[in-house]
């Protein structure tokens, strides 16, 4: 049973797809201003439409992830799990999710859930092996949550409120996808995926990456001017986390080719993502 369970939490990318129930937690809080037990089906039910996407990934990446030292042990290449026994867990997940949102939310919940997982998977896993360039109009997956949350907890989707917050999750993904490419790209181009090196110079990388990393930090201090937030003082932390974000960025720009300066990038800029979500739903809650 053990074994099935991490199986499972593999094949649905845990850790990716609890962060998907985080922002889409977000969504619902600061349009509520208030946690109620109305939250839990909505999230439940993107949790398990966005593991669904993952389950699919997998199937659809099985033959390439197999050429991967990263990837190699996931569940399908390392044959804990057949191709065929994971899409069907894919097909029972997306169905289950989607329904649920569909109870529980409304239709336009449902259709903003299924929206972001044909992005994913029929758009952005395709488009990924056409281009290394498919990252920036793969990002757009991360502005679907909180927005599936919002209109959950009631709000008209076309608030700027959310709108706003909604941007910056997609701006956020970008660098966030660029500096795990840079991590892994000699990986990504052994199993045949087109990659940043070699279209441009690791230099070239480092400046484009940490333009985005600004825009990114810029997006999110944007939030409060557009009514995202209540109190001033969340606008202090926010400017406080993206110098701090900037400042890291700059060091990676100004170093060589450094494995654990990117790799500490990656983890800085996951931080700063749970840093804005933590200050956006304290604002909303206090």
């Amino acid at each position: 049973m053990q074994n099935w369970i991490k199986l499972l939490a593999e094949l649905g990318k845990i850790r990716i797809t609890v962060a998907v129930s985080l922002s889409t937690s977000l969504g619902y809080i600061m349009y509520r201003e208030h946690i109620d037990t109305g939250i839990i089906w909505p999230v439940l039910g993107l949790w398990l439409l966005a593991m669904g996407s993952a389950a699919l990934n997998h199937y659809q990446e099985r033959d390439l992830d197999a050429r991967m030292e990263r990837t190699r042990q996931r569940p399908i290449p390392s044959g804990r799990i057949s191709p065929q026994n994971a899409l069907l867990v894919a097909f029972l997940w997306s169905a289950a999710g989607a329904t649920l949102l569909a109870w529980s939310a409304g239709f336009l919940a449902m259709q903003l859930g299924l929206l972001a997982l044909i992005w994913y998977n029929a758009i952005y896993t395709p488009l990924k092996q056409k281009t290394p360039f498919a990252v920036v109009p793969g990002s757009a997956i991360g502005a679907f949550p909180p927005m599936v949350g919002w209109v959950a907890a009631g709000g008209n989707l076309g608030h700027p409120k959310i709108l706003m917050t909604a941007f910056f999750f997609f701006l956020w993904q970008i660098p966030h996808f660029w500096l795990l490419m840079q991590r892994y790209g000699r990986q990504y181009a052994q199993a045949g995926f087109p990659t940043l090196q070699k279209v441009y110079s690791e230099a070239q990388i480092r400046r484009i990456t940490f333009v985005w990393t600004f825009a990114a930090a810029i997006s999110a201090l944007m939030i409060p001017a557009f009514g995202g937030t209540r109190y001033l003082f969340t606008g202090f932390v926010l400017l406080f986390g993206a110098v701090l974000l900037v400042a890291q960025s700059t060091k990676q720009l100004k170093t060589m080719a450094d494995p654990s300066v990117v790799r500490k990038a990656f983890m800085f800029i996951n931080f700063f993502l749970l840093f804005v979500m933590l200050a956006l739903g304290t604002d909303a809650l206090i």
